[in-house]
Parts: structure tokens; sequence; C-alpha cells
């Protein structure tokens, strides 16, 4: 029986249709469960003396420094210093959860978290779903490059090259902005030290970020020097859920006036920016106050067939990508798998230690690890940048490798030792036995653990997003930085993710059983 055959008598289409009708019911049955209307009114007037004695959850982020970073284990910088303040002048208590920007609004959306403060800009979309405090900080973009690099002075210079900025700042905001006009492309990554890495590693010519995040790092030598003056561009405040935590805003609002007023404020930032910087944010921010509605009265939520029709476009190309380097590396994997774990079973000492010491480094250090070494350490090492393609297919094949090797080699031991020994009482050598009567039945034997091992670097492609890979969840974080639509996005793709490996898992298992038949 050909493949194609094959295909016809296990109905392909008639599968395919009852795995998309099994999805969509999916969809609409949690998508029922999740959604919740937002409002769309303006916040209420909350009494600051109702928080009194009261303990809120605060969700923040894990590394923005100067605003948010740990210190000798302690969450410490502007925003840290600045909300404990306002809830001792205040009367209540904060606890302070470091989630990452992403998770934190997530947080905050599915009420595990009361507040977000985390350098989180005041926009017309953020005020359709959230209610801002009066702003605390004026932010800015600056451009930085590799402090080695003396080929980019301006924006001018950025025709050709690749500039990085956090998903969901300002900075990533503005580079996308302008993009068009200076002819760079704009890759997006969720950690700013992901950021900084990429410049000095040469996977990216420029950085945009907000100005004090950049001058802080840049004042602790973090390999980079800036280029550009300080471009005013959107304001910092902190959210909550719409139309909720009326009483902890207004008690917000009032604790930062007040520490505005007696000095506490200034003082709090010139720990991290200097005098001058935080002169500077007391004469930008004072008496400012923000309208948490009137904005966001003309914000439109699409419904969620409507968010699946504007996801599509982006999480097919993210589709097409995990696809492609998952089978990319699977390939690879096999290759070393079959290699290592033929050489696990050598009679040849050397060879059974070169397996064994391949075998132990990549299953026993995480994927991640070897995606940053790749991405980022081989190019400081060699002085020349690697594409992430590259980099990517390296990562997920020799860890898979790795494991593929142990099923080769448990595979292999499963055969019975007679099937050997027969084949060598018929004149056949070790290599010819190898090949005609062991390995056929190893294989057999195999391919289950194969076909799982195949499913699970699909799934592992997602850390990838890591270092900017544009696969599937990379691109799901894209739009939900964007569209603040976590829960739905994020089902979304759980249901791509659970149609492509059950299509391949079927395709796999037919394979299987033509070539064990």
């Amino acid at each position: 029986m050909n493949l194609k055959q094959s295909l016809e008598k296990h109905d392909f289409h008639g599968v395919w249709m009852r795995l998309l009708a099994l999805a969509m019911i999916l969809i609409v049955a949690v998508s029922a469960l999740i959604a919740s209307p937002v409002s769309a009114n303006a916040a209420e007037v909350g009494d600051p003396s109702a928080v009194k004695g009261k303990t809120y959850a605060v969700g923040t982020d894990t590394t923005f420094a100067p605003f948010e970073y740990r210190e000798n284990g302690k969450m410490t910088g502007i925003d840290m210093e600045l909300i404990r303040a306002i809830a001792q002048e205040e009367g209540f208590e904060v606890t302070i959860q470091s989630l990452g920007f992403n998770a934190a609004l997530q947080a905050l959306s599915s009420n595990q978290v009361d507040v977000v403060i985390a350098g989180m800009s005041i926009t017309d979309e953020r005020k359709a779903t959230y209610d801002f405090s009066n702003p605390y900080f004026q932010s800015g973009i600056q451009m930085a490059i590799a402090e080695n690099n003396d080929s980019i002075t301006s924006y001018k210079d950025l025709d050709g090259k690749t500039v990085v900025a956090k998903t969901g700042s300002e900075g990533e905001s503005y580079a996308k902005q302008h993009a068009s006009e200076y002819g760079y492309t704009v890759t997006s990554v969720d950690q700013s030290s992901t950021m900084y890495e990429m410049v000095k590693s040469g996977n990216a010519d420029a950085v945009f970020d907000d100005y004090p995040v950049l001058a802080y790092g840049v004042s602790q030598n973090n390999g980079l020097k800036i280029v550009t003056p300080k471009v005013p561009h959107g304001e910092y405040g902190m959210a909550v859920n719409k139309g909720k935590n009326a009483d902890l805003l207004a008690a917000i609002d009032d604790g930062l006036n007040k520490l505005i007023a007696s000095g506490e404020y200034e003082t709090i930032v010139a720990q991290y920016l200097g005098a001058d910087g935080a002169k500077e944010q007391v004469e930008a921010i004072s008496g400012k106050v923000t309208d948490n509605g009137a904005d966001g009265e003309a914000q439109k939520k699409v419904g969620f067939f409507g968010l699946v029709k504007q996801s599509m476009p982006a999480l097919l190309t993210g589709l097409k990508n995990t696809l492609l380097i998952t089978l990319l590396s699977f390939v690879i994997a096999l290759a070393l798998g079959v290699a290592f774990g033929l050489m696990k079973v050598s009679e040849n000492k050397i060879l059974r230690g070169v397996s064994k010491v391949y075998i132990a480094v990549f299953r026993g250090t995480p994927i991640l690890v070897w995606a940053f070494f790749f991405y980022f350490g081989v190019p400081q090492l060699i002085g020349h940048s690697v594409n992430i393609w590259v980099a990517g297919a390296l990562t997920l094949s020799l860890n898979s490798g790795a494991y593929l090797a142990e099923i080769v080699r448990g595979a292999v031991q499963s055969v019975d030792s007679g099937q050997m020994e027969g084949a060598r009482s018929l004149g056949l050598n070790h290599h010819q036995a190898m090949a005609r009567v062991i390995m056929p039945q190893a294989t057999a034997i195999a391919m289950p653990s194969i076909i799982n091992q195949l499913v699970i670097m699909i799934k592992d492609s997602s850390l990838l997003l890591a270092i900017g890979f544009g696969e599937l969840l990379y691109q799901a974080q894209q739009l939900y930085a964007a569209n603040f639509r976590v829960t739905e996005t994020l089902l979304i793709v759980g249901v791509m993710y659970f149609v492509a490996i059950t299509i391949l898992t079927w395709l796999a298992n037919i394979v299987d059983r033509k070539v064990n038949r």
C-alpha cells in the first residue's frame, strides 16, 4: 500500500474536519466561561480612607531596573519604593509578586493581584481595560548600541539593520512606528537583559528602550552606549481592573501627591537617576491627573471570533515556523540519536565514553541554557553573529538527540541476545548482524518512543521565544502584549498546538504501521 492509498484509507479529510469541529467547540465553550464584558464607563471615585488596615497584592515585572529588580534577594527600585511609601502613607499593606510584565497583567485581569506597577505606560488601548493612577513618571525613548560600535550615530544609520525592543513597551511602539521611515526591522523579546545581550552579541544592531532603563544599565557597565537624545514618549501609571478597586486607586493618587509635596518622591527617584533627573520628574508630573474613562470609552472590544480572525495571520506564521524548526531539528536529532545510541552499545570503549558524555551533558542541562549559549554566547566567542534558525536548530536537535540516543540504546538492548548469536552462527559479522537483524527489530521497539519525542520537540520549541524566535507562542506574546486578551489568545494557541500535534502524531503512526507491518 503506498502513502496515497494509506491516507485515503484513513480518511484524512474526515479526521481533519472532526478535529477542527472539536477545536471550535472547545474554543466556544471555554471562551464562554472566561469571557467577561469590560466596562467602558468612567472610573468610580473612591474613598482613600477605606483602604486603611487592608492588604493588597501588587504585581510587577521581574527585571526592569531601575524601576524593579532584585538586590540581596529583595525587590527594589523606583516602583517598589514608591508603592511601599504610598502604602505606609495611606495605612495599607502590600505583598509584592514578581511575575514578569505580561504575567502581571494576566494576574490583574484574573484578579490574582489588585494592582500592577511595572513601568507601565498609560495608553488609550490600556485604558479600555484598566483604570490608571495619576502619572508617577514621565518616560522617553532612547537608542543604544554596543559600546565598540562606531558605525551607528543616529536613526538614519539603521537602514537595513535589526533593532530589538521589549515586548509591550513604549520602546517597541516607537521602534515599530518609525521602522519604515528608517528602513530597519524590529525584533521583540520579553526581557531587558535579553535585548542587551542581542546587541552585544551582534544579533541586533541597536536597542530602543525607556531612557531611565537604558541610562541605568549603561551606568552599570552593561556593554552599551546611548547615541540619541531622549524623545518624550509616554507616562507611567499604576493600573487596577476597570471599574474595580476605586478606593485603592484613590489612595494611590492621594499618597503620591503627599510624597511629591513632602519631597519624599524626589528623594526616592534621586537614588536611581540623580538629583537632576529627580527634579525633572517632579516638574513633569506635578499636578497631572489622568482621565481614566474618557479615552477608554472610545475603545471597542471585539468578540472572541473577531479576535480569532485578527490573530490568525500572525499565529499561522508562528505555527509554520514552529513546524519547520521542529521537523528540521528532529531530522538532525534522529541522526544524532542513532549514531550516539549505537556508540553507547559499541564494543569500543572510546565510542561508549564519548556517547556517555554527550548524553549526560545534554540531558543534565536545561534547553534554555543552550538556547542562550548558541545565540548569545557563541557569537561573543567567535566574533560573528549566529542566525537564529541555526541557534534554534542546534538547541533542539542536540537536546533531543541525547534522549533519542537513550531510546535507540534501550531498543537495541531489548532485542533478545539470541538474535545476535543466531545471526553470527549464520556467518554474518557484527555490523551485518546489527544492520540486517538487530536494527529492524529495534526500530519497531523504538518507534512509539521516537514519535513521543517528536511531540515533546514541538512543545519544547516554544522555549525559543526567549531568544526572539518567531514561533507560535512568540507570535501570541506579541499579540496579547498589544490587545491584553491573554487568556483568550493562549486558548487559541493551545487549540492550534493540540490540532497540530494530533495530526503529526496520526501521520507518524501511519508511517510506523507502514514501516513495521
